[in-house]
């Protein structure tokens, strides 16, 4: 995996599809290339590098065509590499291949074309697809591709073209994403929506195993029994300007301090401040199911499971419900008890994280009701579930989440409210809660006023080696998802952990040269935090507190002492990320990391 882009038009197609790739490098990627049909031949371009190698490279030759596939390479079968790099040729050359997902039995297919002869030039799994298609070719590019596939175990989105058929792109996809997009007398496939937003906003979702054929009169669709689809053209909605920087250094400080307005409107005309509630209308028919279910799960990965995390205690402490939170990754091979009486809510960003698919499948394949809640429209989360709610969190470009997650919170917040207040919770609560939330965008802009005062504590801590996160109740997800940010993008190893369980363990750990974040708002556990920051002072740790706003107490024993407006433990969870995300961005940029894009990590992970 991990980026594609093709093209078929009126124009030369060797700009847009390295624009393409360019607006995509957001997602990770180790290696690139294209392959552009001409009259006569098809002619391949790859680089171990960035797009912009690339680009150089072709504009030496001041290549046109009208033609292209293109793709950006995460490495999973094979090192980043030369011969490594998408996309992959058949050995007669005629057919190019880009793909994203993994191939599961390609060592077996592998194996069996190697002993009829065929030679292959690279480590991966997707050259394996490249021969099969060959192989099936008897001049039709569509009934080969289909045939190859048909031996294929794995997930995958493709686009191929064959020097036979030079106007014509086929792709297709299981599992990983792919959307086709029309324009004027042009024609676009990509994994991401980003890619081509530039030159159409018509945009059409590929389903599981349909294939799309483009060509310069158009796009037609077949199901996977081969009958012609009729598929909608949906608007997307969004903004090219979105995507963009918009004079922010990198897109992960655009998207910190783009959180008032983010959280506003995962909130708007759903929050019914006045009645103490909240109206989610994508569930809202599906709400007796939660209220009545046996079991109720949450299942995400990474970012997402913090939230599901926070999901949990909330849905436990105010709704009364109990619920689990689990690992997708884990969730399909742990025989959960799942079944008809089940709700599994699925949480993801890009709508496509293939753990999270799987376990969304796992869960129908048990007959529970299955609820997403994602960031992209038309994402195959989306799709794949009865019914759900959108964070409405826009474009998130840098790789490691920030905005989507506080708009998973306040979503899960809302859905929190509406069931508590079916369960018995008073009014006056409601409004008291409400009212919170309705102050979350101002109380977020306060506390992005601190930027600067992270920034300096940053610079003193950008050589340490090793973070502790400490956080009680539902501080402890937050904690959680602090050390994950610092280490995915600054490389350095944290760790999250209830502060009570500091310890047993971990305490081990603490001298001068660890720095300690603890979370230590004036809630019901203020009082205990205050005492685990001691054992690490007694210990020489160095301590960076997150404090409630006119908390002079705690300023006596931590070195440093971040603010946040006083909140309820129903809110505290978004305000309490936002100095975290800070720390982190600082942290990494003084060190030199690459923030938006760092290393070996990808935006959509669409392999198991």
């Amino acid at each position: 995996m991990c980026g594609i882009v093709g093209y078929i038009g009126k124009n030369n197609a060797v700009p847009v599809v390295i624009q393409g790739l360019q607006r995509l490098e957001y997602r990770g990627y180790d290696s690139c290339g294209i392959a552009m049909m001409h009259p006569e031949i098809m002619n391949l371009e790859k680089v171990t590098g960035k797009v912009s190698e690339l680009q150089s490279q072709l504009a030496q030759q001041k290549t046109s065509s009208p033609v292209a596939i293109g793709h950006t390479r995460w490495a999973t079968h094979g090192p980043p590499t030369f011969q490594n790099a998408h996309p992959h040729t058949s050995q007669d050359g005629k057919v190019a291949v880009v793909h994203n997902g993994i191939i599961e039995n390609y060592k077996s297919l592998k194996d069996g074309l190697e002993s009829s002869g065929y030679v292959f030039s690279s480590e991966t799994d997707t050259e394996v697809i490249a021969a099969l298609i060959s192989k099936a070719y008897h001049g039709n590019l569509e009934e080969a591709v289909r045939e190859a596939l048909s031996h294929v175990v794995g997930a995958y989105g493709l686009a191929i073209i064959h020097q036979d058929e030079p106007e014509k792109i086929v792709c297709t996809r299981k599992g990983a994403p792919l959307i086709m997009a029309v324009g004027d007398d042009e024609f676009f496939v990509a994994s991401d929506v980003a890619a081509i937003l530039h030159y159409s906003k018509d945009v059409i979702y590929l389903g599981n195993e349909e294939i799309g054929i483009l060509t310069p009169s158009g796009v037609t669709t077949y199901s996977e029994t081969d009958e012609p689809v009729d598929k909608k053209i949906h608007k997307i909605t969004f903004n090219l300007e979105e995507i963009e920087k918009g004079g922010y250094e990198h897109f992960m400080l655009k998207e910190i301090f783009s959180q008032p307005q983010t959280i506003y409107d995962a909130m708007r005309g759903r929050l019914q401040p006045e009645t103490g509630t909240a109206f989610l209308g994508g569930i809202d028919h599906m709400i007796g199911s939660l209220l009545h279910a046996d079991q109720r799960y949450f299942t995400a990965c990474g970012t997402s499971w913090h939230a599901g995390l926070i999901g949990e205690m909330m849905f436990e402490q105010f709704a009364r419900l109990p619920c689990e939170v689990e690992y997708a990754s884990e969730f399909r091979y742990r025989e959960p008890l799942v079944d008809a009486k089940s709700v599994v809510f699925a949480i993801s960003q890009s709508g496509e994280t293939a753990d999270t698919l799987a376990a969304i499948q796992e869960a129908k394949n048990r007959e529970a009701t299955v609820l997403g809640i994602c960031n992209v429209v038309g994402s195959s989360i989306a799709r794949e579930t009865e019914a759900g709610v959108y964070i409405h969190a826009g474009p998130e470009i840098g790789v490691a989440s920030t905005k989507a997650f506080t708009s998973q919170v306040t979503v899960l917040s809302l859905l929190t409210l509406k069931l508590a207040r079916l369960m018995g919770m008073s009014k006056e609560d409601g409004l008291e809660i409400s009212q919170a939330m309705q102050q979350l965008p101002e109380n977020v802009e306060w506390v992005l006023k601190q930027a600067d005062q992270i920034a300096e504590i940053a610079k003193l801590y950008a050589d340490a080696s090793n973070f502790l996160y400490l956080g009680r109740g539902v501080n402890f997800p937050v904690a959680l998802e602090g050390a994950l940010k610092l280490k995915e993008i600054s490389y350095i190893h944290a760790e999250g952990y209830p502060a009570a369980e500091m310890k047993h363990g971990p305490i081990a750990l603490i001298d001068k040269s660890m720095p300690i974040v603890a979370i230590a708002p004036q809630d019901r556990t203020y009082d205990k935090i205050l005492s685990n920051i001691e054992e690490v002072k007694a210990r020489h740790g160095r301590v960076i507190a997150l404090a409630t706003e006119g908390d002079t107490r705690i300023k006596e024993i931590a070195d440093h002492v971040l603010y946040v407006p006083p909140a309820l433990s129903f809110t505290a969870p978004i305000l309490n990320v936002i100095p975290l995300q800070l720390l982190s961005y600082y942290v990494a940029v003084e060190r030199g990391c690459n923030v938006d894009q760092p290393r070996n990590l990808a935006k959509s992970v669409t392999v198991e």
